[in-house]
Formats: structure tokens, sequence, C-alpha cells
């Protein structure tokens, strides 16, 4: 996180405990040696696994398969002028173990745009940040406007 920038840092219990709210997060990737980022839909693990459902086709799981990948989610009240932010970082990896494939078609997400073939893509949590912003006032109580 940037110092005295404003905003409160979350410890890593309260992201994964604000990752679980929310439904969709941003996959930032590599791809033509350019980042890239990819909305889709995820469901956390309880030890702050991310767990993504995607084609088994997808140009997707080429990119990220053993690489280190960065994952974001957040939550927006422009009205309020307040939000958080949290990223994980980690190594990204297709599931192939037959057992837990099976338990995580039973258990992880379900995909939003579903293909014949579809696959499931870990993201380790090694590194887990996040901040807050609340009612439009940063750290230093002073309004925005």
């Amino acid at each position: 996180m940037y110092r005295n920038d404003g905003f409160r840092e979350l410890d890593r219990r309260e992201c994964l405990r604000r990752m679980a709210t929310v439904p969709v997060g941003r996959i930032v990737h590599t791809r033509g040696a350019l980042p890239a980022v990819l909305p889709v839909n995820f469901c956390l693990e309880p030890d702050g696994t991310v767990v993504l459902r995607t084609s088994a086709a997808s140009e997707l799981v080429r990119a990220v398969h053993g690489t280190v990948v960065a994952f974001e989610v957040d939550e927006i009240d422009v009205v309020r002028q307040s939000g958080w932010s949290v990223v994980v970082t980690g190594t990204a990896s297709v599931v192939t173990d037959p057992a837990e494939q099976e338990r995580l078609v039973r258990t992880g997400p379900r995909s939003w745009a579903p293909s014949r073939q579809e696959v499931f893509i870990r993201v380790s949590s090694d590194l887990v940040t996040g901040r807050e912003l609340v009612g439009g006032r940063s750290l230093y109580g002073l309004d925005h406007a």
C-alpha cells in the first residue's frame, strides 16, 4: 500500500472477509508483455485461495497457469464517496487433481458463461492487501470537495 495517502489499510482477515461478499473481481496478468485485466466471477476458499472457473479452451488458462497474477475486488459507493479495494497476489494454477476438480464442481464458482469443457484456476493468496476510504473523508479528516 502507499503510505500517507489518506486511506485506512485493512488487515488480511478483514480483506478476506470483504472479498467473500463480492461475486466479481478482476484478474490481472501479462498478455504479450503488457498488463491485461479481465473481470471474472469467483469464490474464495477458507484459506484465502481465489478460485475461478473458465473454459478449458480459454486463452486465460494458457496465459496464467504457473505465473504470478494479481486479483482485485472492490466495492465503491459514488454517492457517499467511499469504498474499499482488496488485492490478492499469488501464483495461478489449473486444478488437475480429479478429486479436487469434483469437489470444486460441487462447491466452486458457477460459470457465468458456461462451456462444454471447463477448468478451475486457483490463485494462491501469498500477499493480501486492502484499503478503505469512508464517507468521502481521508485519515486527515478533510473533505475531498
